[in-house]
């Protein structure tokens, strides 16, 4: 049975979101805190994290912050207040997967967390994951090592699917919509602008220069690339 954090500081939301879990059957803890939150993800180890943004004490930026410190499961972060792209990238930042705005139908959500929990583990299939090495940039996607200019970099699991899949596909151009498909799953054909602000959060942790990208190359109305050569 998967497990699920949901945290919330609204006791009827917490209510809510773990009666439509336990109907998909999924296991629920719930935290009315972002300290709390912090408490059960070393206590129990869910393998996905609903996180609310509006909340006392630790608001949940700062407390998605302090959990990525600790745990590299799915984070889906949920807000019941308008945002635009500089809310989707501050949740990036912050080690988020993804940015969801309330109110979210159940069967949206239950999509949404299938969807994370099926890109969490097996960035490439077994036997054919691929390495990458030209002495900046390291990549071993079956030990999840990446080495950026001598240093370990940490990748939140999108992000590290959304290279291991570029990576796989070395030199050749993937579309939006393979991209979505593949990384996201087909409950996100539509949300282009997502790859474009993964991608470009992606080349500020890998690239020497992020606007003169080395090796995910922008084609343009096409898709992106992974270049094997300096550009």
């Amino acid at each position: 049975m998967k497990s699920v954090l949901v945290v919330d500081d609204e006791s009827s939301q917490r209510a809510l979101v773990e009666a439509v879990l336990a109907r998909s059957g999924y296991r629920a803890f719930l935290a009315a805190s972002g300290g709390e939150a912090v408490h059960l993800a070393c206590e129990s180890r869910p393998d996905l994290i609903l996180l609310d943004v509006v909340m006392p004490d630790l608001d949940g930026w700062q407390t998605c912050r302090i959990l990525r410190e600790i745990t590299d499961v799915p984070i889906i972060m949920m807000t019941g207040q308008a945002y635009g792209e500089e809310d989707v990238v501050r949740g990036l930042d912050c080690g988020a997967d993804e940015y969801l705005v309330k109110p979210v139908s159940n069967r949206e959500l239950l999509a949404r967390i299938r969807a994370a929990l099926r890109r969490t583990n097996g960035a490439a299939a077994p036997g054919r994951a691929p390495v990458f090495h030209d002495g900046y940039l390291s990549v071993d996607v079956a030990a999840r090592h990446i080495i950026v200019d001598g240093e370990r970099v940490r990748l939140t699991p999108r992000e590290f699917r959304l290279l291991a899949v570029l990576l796989e596909n070395a030199d050749r151009v993937l579309s939006h919509r393979h991209l979505l498909e593949t990384v996201w799953g087909f409950e996100y054909l539509d949300a282009v602008d997502y790859v474009r602000i993964y991608i470009s959060h992606l080349r500020q942790k890998i690239e020497p220069d992020s606007a003169r990208p080395r090796y995910i190359l922008t084609e343009p109305g096409v898709g992106y690339r992974f270049a094997t050569g300096c550009a």
